[in-house]
């Protein structure tokens, strides 16, 4: 026997195990997933990457490539793949629940309390209060770190800051989407004074074309509109389809489906996405609270089913012509034009958040230094129990400064 001789390399694969087993993991992950979706892709690249070799890092790098251009999370979408790799279809829709099923328990229950108790409690309502400005900071720090991926240019700032002035005066949704997708996709080339002016004409049709529109339901709610689970189905899936870049974009969307409906107020919303941060799954389980205060269990499901339905879908269905898809140069600066709409809209969302909650104020002063501290936390601090951590900051300080 030649001892010098080299050991051939085991190729990188899941071990064998049952669809039970699987889905057991993949709970147990879910169980897991504090601290937003860096950490839970971390925790999934130390144990399936690391440890297991399920797939090898140069497979998993391009995964996560092709997950950062679709929308909806990607730790999510990322455990629906893995299962898939280890058994198939059935294996990545199991392993897809199991990774949701945690936070979904825990918000419904978070839901059933909040409806219940929480809400009608006076004396708590200092507590949310100060909940809902470190919130606000959690919110404007996000913004800011998808922003500094995302705007690489002047023109793609030219693009989110167009986007966020549109947005606040009420043009819907999709003509800043559109046109910033189109604009930025043309714009290489031409010279830039030109791609300039076509994204200046572009939003400058898109607001003549507004003057005769209704008007939108991010600026006049009205508080007409009936609750049912479709509706609430629609508000999740049209969120999921839309959540380019982060869970956070998710919130402008969901919010006008449900705010702008008058289905809920602001305060509550913002209330859900702060159960959402300190909970063990992805953000825009934010929208199972939503849909629970508008539309009891049945709205929670419906709406969690629109908001995951594309995240199963693009991994299960269309995966690998999505992979062919993704590597056409034109198709990324689309995308890259539609980031860049949908972080002016976050940022618009952002304001009118902080217009809301001002609202409830007599003063400022005191709120602006919470949302200062919190801010400065959130900033300059880090790890998966900085957000959990500034949310309870928030509570005990509005407990303390506005009960």
């Amino acid at each position: 026997m030649n001892e010098t001789a080299a050991v051939s390399p085991v190729e990188a694969s899941p071990p064998p195990m049952s669809l039970m087993a699987l889905f057991l993991k993949f709970l147990g992950f879910g169980a897991l997933a504090f601290g937003g979706p860096v950490a839970q892709i971390a925790m999934l690249r130390q144990v399936l990457v690391e440890n297991e070799r399920w797939i090898d890092k140069a497979r998993f790098n391009r995964l996560l490539a092709v997950l950062q251009v679709l929308p909806g999370p990607e730790a999510h979408e990322l455990c629906v793949h893995m299962g898939m790799i280890a058994r198939g279809r059935l294996g990545g829709l199991l392993a897809g629940l199991g990774f949701m099923l945690p936070g979904l328990l825990l918000m419904l229950i978070a839901g059933w309390a909040y409806v219940t108790w929480v809400a009608s409690d006076a004396g708590l309502s200092g507590v949310l209060l100060g909940i809902q400005i470190v919130v606000l900071a959690i919110i404007l720090r996000a913004v800011v770190r998808i922003g500094e991926h995302i705007l690489e240019n002047w023109l793609l700032g030219m693009v989110a800051t167009a986007s966020l002035v549109v947005t606040l005066i009420g043009v819907p949704f999709w003509i800043p989407l559109v046109t910033g997708g189109l604009a930025y996709t043309v714009s290489h080339r031409l010279v830039a004074l030109a791609a300039a002016s076509v994204i200046a004409g572009a939003f400058a049709l898109a607001v003549l074309v507004h003057v005769d529109a209704p008007p939108s339901p991010l600026v006049k709610a009205s508080g007409h509109a009936s609750i049912t689970a479709f509706a609430l189905f629609l508000a999740g899936l049209k969120g999921g389809l839309l959540t380019f870049g982060g869970a956070y974009t998710a919130i402008p969307y969901v919010r006008a489906d449900t705010v702008g409906r008058g289905w809920i107020g602001d305060a509550t919303f913002i209330d859900g996405i702060a159960l959402a941060g300190v909970l063990p799954a992805p953000l825009v389980i934010f929208a199972t609270f939503v849909g629970f205060v508008a539309g009891g269990f049945t709205g929670a499901l419906a709406i969690t089913a629109g908001m995951f339905l594309p995240s199963f879908a693009f991994s299960l269905v269309l995966f690998e012509r999505l992979e062919a898809v993704v590597e056409n140069p034109a198709f990324h600066r689309a995308l890259e034009g539609i980031a860049a709409a949908v972080l002016g809209i976050i940022a618009a969302t952002f304001l009118q958040f902080c217009e809301a909650t001002s609202a409830r104020f007599s003063g400022y002063f005191l709120p602006i230094c919470l949302f200062a501290v919190a801010l400065l936390l959130v900033w300059r601090v880090k790890g998966p129990w900085v957000t959990p951590a500034t949310i309870a900051v928030g509570a005990v300080t509005g407990w303390v400064l506005f009960s």
